[in-house]
């Protein structure tokens, strides 16, 4: 029985030692280019583990996601707009369009066609956004190269809806997950602030340009069909990211204010608004001045300002709304350094 106990001892005293290791190389890591001291206190070790934890967790829930996204547009692709010559818009458009003509297969083409989005998102949304990216298209590469979904259906009006559907559903838990499998919202962003339109307008242009494409090389009634697919997926994909629009209004309270409003211009490269204000709270509705902070993001930053936020104030109280465009301020990200 002691020695029972003195093993549990010594399994308590590793993972401890273990995890102040781990702690000291993340916080290493961290701060390499300052000139902070190597021993770091209990407080800095503290905090350094419960960003670990958090890290980890949105991590392997963007894993989650990005993973039932593949298997969802694979089925879309395989088990109904494949084989039946549909197509979608954007970017799956067009590997679609490709496919149908030249025989090609779609895992390919999938890779091919998205290579220049994934390289202006490394500009427009930064590396990690590349890089989950890259992975999600991959593994979507992968997973059409691999696995077999069956024909579920040949009737046209089923294969549009149903496919739209499960393309439109990978879509949208990618874009939960901090990735893309589609790039034309990508270069819609990064078009939108180049020449001031709106994205919805920028996306509208490039699907009018596909469509007409499909209705030429493949047929009116196929086109028509392909364009009751896209509403599908466009439709699926909005109830997945729960009717987010192109941007989001973010207001914050926090007592941590100062952090976050440097962690917003820093990490995200976004400007904020900072608001004078005052709030009530307790029994006795207590006033307290604070300050406010607003900023505006695409909906691909959502899932990283959401993680940043947590580290810093897990009781932050944020409210997001919708924004239909915008004008002028900040919104223009400026170049990060990675």
């Amino acid at each position: 029985m002691i020695f029972l106990v003195y093993l549990y001892l010594i399994k308590i005293r590793m993972n401890s030692f273990f995890k102040q290791i781990i702690i000291q190389t993340i916080l290493r890591h961290k701060y390499k280019r300052s000139r902070l001291k190597k021993n770091y206190t209990t407080y800095e070790l503290a905090k350094g583990y419960r960003e670990f934890v958090i890290s980890s967790k949105s991590n392997f829930k963007d894993f989650l996601l990005i993973t039932i996204g593949i298997f969802s547009a694979s089925f879309g692709f395989k088990g109904f707009l494949l084989t039946n010559k549909f197509i979608d818009g954007g970017a799956t458009g067009i590997s679609l369009l490709f496919t149908a003509l030249t025989n090609i297969p779609l895992q390919y083409l999938i890779i091919s066609v998205n290579i220049p989005f994934i390289l202006l998102g490394y500009f427009v949304m930064g590396r990690n956004f590349a890089i989950k990216t890259i992975l999600a298209i991959t593994g979507l590469s992968i997973c059409l190269a691999t696995v077999n979904f069956p024909n579920v259906t040949n009737d046209n009006l089923l294969v549009a809806v149903f496919g739209g559907f499960f393309l439109g559903a990978g879509i949208g838990f990618s874009i939960r997950g901090g990735a893309v499998i589609d790039g034309t919202e990508i270069l819609a962003i990064f078009l939108s602030r180049k020449i001031g339109t709106t994205i919805g307008d920028i996306i509208i242009i490039i699907n009018i340009i596909i469509f007409s494409a499909a209705a030429y090389f493949l047929g009116i009634e196929i086109a028509l069909y392909s364009m009751i697919t896209y509403l599908a997926a466009s439709k699926t994909l909005d109830f997945i990211v729960e009717g987010i629009e192109e941007y989001i209004g973010v207001t914050i309270v926090s007592s941590h204010n100062e952090e976050i409003r440097q962690m917003i211009i820093t990490n995200l490269g976004r400007g904020v608004t900072v608001y004078s204000g005052k709030r009530g709270y307790g029994k006795r509705g207590e006033i307290k001045e604070v300050e406010i902070i607003y900023t505006v993001i695409t909906r691909l930053e959502l899932n990283k300002l959401n993680t940043e936020i947590e580290k810093i104030d897990p009781n932050a109280f944020v409210v997001m709304n919708s924004v239909k465009d915008t004008k002028g301020g900040m919104i223009k990200k400026r170049p990060l350094k990675h």
